[in-house]
């Protein structure tokens, strides 16, 4: 995998931020067990504006919330800033159900004795890491209320019981929301005042080609293109309400040509990752159809790759 700080550097990223990231790996390089932690994702994210603003934000000590729709790369953006300031990174899985122990932590029994056990928003504090908050808005505003005094100025964590734990100064939180998904809720304004905000754009096309041209090199440039053109077909049509969001799936895209690379047909992977999604007949024929217009159904891994 390339070198991240040279991978931004071709992007155009400005050389005071680079610096920036340099000077800040310096300040308390991660050791031992920690090390398994920071994140090596297969492909870093691409956007140099999105990437200058989020570095600067890092650089200022403050927590980032990462807005927009599925297919932004919002999860990406949070793993490559890990990758790129070399912090040990905490993912969280919000849910309905997830309260304050879920996050800082609860007591459970050691042998004989009751212990605290930490959760991943304290160990993150305590080891200077970066908390990837994954849809957030899924959560309870009142379970959220304890990350309060974490996120502001006074970046500590008082635990009942425990201790209170003061953030190391390399640690920073960086949260996903996405609108669209059911179960998701409003933050309140206490807690979005707590983050600099990202609005997350749809990846452009010229970058969206170059993903697909790292994922898949042997993937021959016209049907790159092809899968590229569906993409944004299936994105607009999901814009105008035509059909769910569920088809503007950039995951399914790789997912189905990764089958395709396997052998299997551009029409049953296609439909196993994008369409079959859908469990309406009528939107799901909508869909198909736009699939079959822009890719050949019967095209096998020696047509597709070369």
């Amino acid at each position: 995998m390339q070198d991240i700080l040279e991978f931004l550097r071709q992007e155009g990223i400005e050389k005071e931020l680079i610096d920036g990231i340099r000077a800040f790996r310096q300040e308390a390089p991660v050791t031992g067990e920690l090390k398994r932690r920071i994140p090596a994702p297969e492909v870093y994210y691409l956007g140099t504006g999105i990437w200058e603003k989020a570095i600067a934000a890092i650089l200022c000590r403050k927590n980032l919330l990462l807005a927009g729709p599925k297919a932004t790369g919002k999860n990406i953006l949070a793993e490559s800033l890990g990758a790129a300031f070399e912090r040990p990174a905490w993912n969280v899985s919000f849910h309905i159900g997830a309260d304050a122990a879920y996050l800082v932590g609860t007591d459970t029994f050691d042998g004989n004795q009751v212990t605290f056990r930490q959760g991943p928003v304290t160990l993150c504090a305590e080891n200077g890491g970066f908390g990837i908050l994954d849809e957030i808005n899924m959560a309870r505003n009142e379970a959220m209320a304890v990350l309060h005094s974490a996120l502001d100025f006074r970046r500590e964590l008082d635990v009942p019981g425990y201790h209170l734990v003061e953030m190391q100064p390399q640690t920073r939180y960086i949260a996903t929301m996405n609108y669209g998904y059911a179960g998701t809720r409003e933050l309140n304004e206490a807690l979005a005042s707590r983050f600099v905000v990202l609005d997350m754009p749809i990846i452009a096309e010229a970058d969206l080609d170059r993903l697909i041209a790292s994922r898949f090199p042997d993937l021959k440039a016209e049907l790159r293109s092809q899968f590229t053109s569906l993409f944004y077909e299936l994105d607009r049509k999901a814009r105008s309400a035509e059909v769910s969001e569920k088809a503007s799936d950039l995951r399914g895209l790789l997912d189905a040509i990764d089958l395709c690379h396997r052998g299997l047909r551009t029409g049953d992977a296609l439909a196993m990752c994008i369409s079959d999604k859908t469990f309406d007949p009528y939107e799901k024929q909508l869909i198909q159809d736009v699939i079959d217009e822009r890719i050949d159904p019967d095209l096998s891994g020696s047509d597709l790759f070369a």
